[in-house]
Parts: C-alpha cells; structure tokens; sequence
C-alpha cells in the first residue's frame, strides 16, 4: 500500500547509502526510512558476512525485498587482468577477481542472488536484486579530496596512471542512489521481472577516460589545476617495491601506510568497463543529474571543502 512501506537502508551513512537516504525521504510512498549503520571492530569481524545475516534477518522477519550494492570489481579485472571493453550484464567474464574488495563483493552477490525465492518466516517469498556501482564521484568523496591535494602539492599538476587508451565508466552519486530508489520501489510492484536480476549503475557522464573525468571535475573546482602526464607503469611498480622495502627497513620504528599496491595498480591500467540500458528497459530508469548538474554540484562541494583540506603535506616530485 502506497504510504505505508517502511524501508532499511544498511550503511546509509556512507558516501551512496546518505544519498540513497535522502531521495528515499522525498517518496510519498514510502512511510519511514531506517538507517542502520556501524563501524566494524573485531569482535563482530569472527561473525560470519555482513550479507549472511542480512539476509537470515529478510527470513526471519518476513522482510520480502533486498536490493543489494555491489560493485564492477565483483566481476573484475581477473588476476590475469584480461580487459572487458563495453560489455553488459549478460556479457561473459571468468577467473579469479584480481582485488580483495572485488571478491568479497562477488561472495555476497552470491549469497544474495541464491536467496532469491527464500522462503519467509510468515509463509512469504524473498525477492532479491543486485546494483554494481562503479567509479562514483560526487559530493564528500574522499578520493577527489586526496587527488586536489596531490595536484595542489605538484603545483595544481595532475597526473595519473591508465594509459590513454583505458577504458572505465564514472557515475555520479545522485544517479547511482536515484536508481537505487527506483529498483527498490520496482522489485514491489515487477517482482517477476527485477527479482534474481544485476544491473550496472550509469549516467551521462561523457568520458570513459577516468583521467580526463578526475581533470574536469577538479578543474571545474580550480581552473589552475592541469592535466600533467602519464606515469609508466614500471616507474609506479618500481616505487611500489621501493617503498615496501623501506616500510620493512623501518618497521621496528615506523610503519607509513602503503598508498598503492600491485593488484590495485594492475587494476588501474586494465580497461573494465560497459555498456547497457538494461535498468532504462527494466524500471525506467533516467538519469535524475546531468553530466553538467553533476560536475557543477562536485565542484561547488570540493571548492567549499578545500578550505578545510589544510596546506598540501606532499612535496613536488620530478617524473
């Protein structure tokens, strides 16, 4: 009954799941939102997944929809960084995932798309549906913070590490947590049609190169900051190595946290991206941002938030 559902968000204090909270506030359908959110300490970690008791708690309390957030890193790069160039939700990718963040997602879609059809407690059914996010950008994100400081430390120079040639998509926040509140809202009313079902999070956002993305939304912020250039591979590998010797030289007195690893950066260069108009066809999904909305609304949070950056920590480095 319109008016009357009740929705959790889990994690609705995050980047997507506060954006997902607010949109969700402005439905006339729906009668609350819940947020439940936490920070993980090690006496909850020995506790099974996270999604394992979301979804025994669906069961239990006859709760019969779950959207799940995933990610592009449940389905890649593989550890043999074979590139995925434009696919789609059907599209076959295999082998191991590269990134331990992309596994883990990978074993709660699992658990989620295997619940789908659960029986519930009262008698009903669990309909579940999955989102994958990608490269999400926006308002508070913490990566656009850390790479204006990096520029503003190399006198406002941006450089970056994919070659030229890599692909990957990029969504802003409002449009990924908008479709979020549309899938939900549509596994109700076309259960047969979006339960059991993975969709990919997309926009308009017009380039697929993320360097050039990360230069417009910066330079929107600061016109002063510039497109620098690509660093080689090996040179980033090589200082990978350099600094895990050093952090072993000095760990009895100093441990400086790793800023990238190697499956990380193999990551970065392997072009992984799609696409679809899948969640247009299913739910009638639009963009609710445009490209230009979106960059405006970025630039506007980033430039109010650079006064609280504080000076760059980083010295300038000659490539």
């Amino acid at each position: 009954m319109d008016g009357a559902w009740v929705y959790l968000v889990t994690g609705g204090c995050g980047f997507v799941g506060e954006r997902i909270v607010e949109l969700l506030s402005q439905q006339d359908y729906i009668k609350e939102v819940r947020v439940f959110d936490s920070v993980a300490r090690e006496e909850v970690e020995k506790f099974s997944t996270g999604t394992e008791n979301v979804v025994r708690a669906c069961c239990a309390l006859s709760i019969p929809y779950l959207l799940y957030t995933s990610s592009i890193a449940a389905v890649g790069p593989n550890t043999s960084c074979e590139p995925l160039l434009r696919g789609n939700e059907d599209t076959q990718y295999t082998g191991e995932v590269e990134l331990p963040y992309g596994k883990t997602k990978a074993m709660a879609e699992k658990i989620v798309l295997e619940a789908n059809g659960a029986k519930l407690s009262n008698g009903g059914t669990l309909r579940t549906c999955i989102l994958r996010a990608n490269t999400v950008y926006g308002e508070k994100a913490g990566f656009l913070q850390e790479l204006y400081l990096l520029a503003r430390a190399r006198r406002g120079v941006l450089n970056y590490l994919e070659p030229e040639d890599t692909e990957r998509n990029h969504t802003y926040v409002g449009n990924v947590a908008w479709m979020h509140v549309l899938a939900a809202r549509h596994l109700q009313l076309k259960a047969e049609l979006l339960a059991g079902q993975v969709y990919y999070c997309y926009d308009d956002t017009p380039s697929r190169k993320g360097f050039l993305v990360r230069h417009q939304l910066l330079s929107s912020a600061d016109p002063s900051v510039k497109l620098g250039s690509h660093i080689p591979y090996w040179k980033m590998w090589l200082m990978i190595q350099l600094h895990r010797i050093i952090r072993a030289i000095l760990s009895p007195f100093w441990r400086p946290q790793p800023f990238l690893n190697v499956p990380l950066l193999n990551t970065i260069v392997t072009t992984f991206s799609f696409e679809t108009d899948k969640a247009s066809r299913h739910f009638g999904y639009k963009p609710l941002f445009t490209w230009q909305e979106s960059r405006l609304r970025t630039a506007q949070w980033l430039k109010a938030a650079a006064g609280s950056l504080g000076p760059p920590q980083l010295q300038e480095k000659k490539n």
